[in-house]
């Protein structure tokens, strides 16, 4: 999905160009659409049947999963059932980049499916999908799993271990 969106931010005179609207990289993405919103589904029965997670599991958490599913859903309408002026389209984008405001397609869907778009961007920062992100900034990641081996003491807590060992 990532790669057949990008298509519309870049020029035909790009490098990548040939590479992006690539008619395998766009038959792939446009495919794709099917893939995520099966594995939404797929999540969102997780969340309904396994009762670990159901437990566990959050209004917002259900809500997260809809409203992904609805930014799914609407793109694929778009791809698949109402065919929106892709030119028109690029020409909004590109306009946004660049601060040159061009006119948004009039169709329903598009307004719909950008609407959710600004709405997940707006929430992101404040919901539980921006843990997603922050496992690549986990300090966890980059420390040594060796418990068993050697006893990891923090530089505090050293000394309270020296004063200890004194006493016995």
């Amino acid at each position: 999905a990532f790669f057949r969106h990008l298509r519309y931010t870049m020029s035909p005179d790009n490098v990548l160009w040939p590479l992006i609207n690539n008619v395998i990289v766009q038959s792939f993405g446009q495919y794709g659409a099917y893939a995520m919103l099966i594995g939404i589904i797929g999540l969102f029965g997780r969340r309904i049947f396994v009762d670990r997670v159901r437990y566990i599991s959050a209004p917002s958490d259900y809500l997260m999963l809809i409203l992904l599913f609805a930014i799914a859903g609407t793109g694929t309408l778009m791809s698949f059932v109402s065919h929106t002026d892709i030119v028109q389209m690029k020409a909004f984008v590109l306009g946004l980049m660049t601060f040159n405001w061009q006119n948004l397609p009039a169709d329903g869907l598009v307004i719909v499916h950008l609407g959710l778009v600004a709405f997940l961007m707006i929430i992101f920062p404040i919901s539980k999908l921006l843990h997603a992100p922050g496992l690549f900034f986990s300090p966890t990641r980059n420390q040594v799993d060796n418990p068993r081996e050697k006893r990891h003491i923090s530089p505090w807590g050293q000394a309270i271990d020296d004063a200890e060992a004194k006493k016995a």
